[in-house]
């Protein structure tokens, strides 16, 4: 049974599938805004906002978690730090939102836009 296995699998293995949510997660913070199918953007989305309010604290301890989680790409994190974080400091949540598209041409996936607000 599944019982509060709530995560989508995305038909791949663990390590697979986090790599590909931190890539996701690093294109969105070096771009701002990126296009995916929607599964991958609401799982990414609560990813993003445990980051960016792990950021919003600036300090050795959570450079290193954020490096640690997103496997240490500096241009991405440095961002995070600099630019990202800052603008929220008196926001408590909700980072970014997820705009619905219609389905893609070649296979009929649902697709979407995350974007930070």
């Amino acid at each position: 049974m599944r019982h509060h296995n709530t995560k989508r699998k995305f038909g791949r293995v663990r390590k697979i599938r986090r790599a590909l949510l931190n890539s996701l997660a690093l294109n969105l913070m070096v771009r701002g805004k990126i296009k995916t199918t929607e599964p991958k953007a609401k799982e990414l989305r609560p990813l993003v906002e445990k980051l960016v309010t792990r950021a919003k604290v600036d300090n050795l301890a959570n450079r290193r978690l954020i490096i640690k989680k997103l496997s240490s790409r500096s241009s991405g994190i440095k961002k995070l730090f600099t630019v990202i974080a800052p603008k929220y400091l008196d926001r408590k949540g909700g980072y970014t939102r997820v705009l619905k598209l219609g389905a893609r041409k070649s296979d009929g996936a649902k697709m979407a836009i995350i974007e930070f607000i």
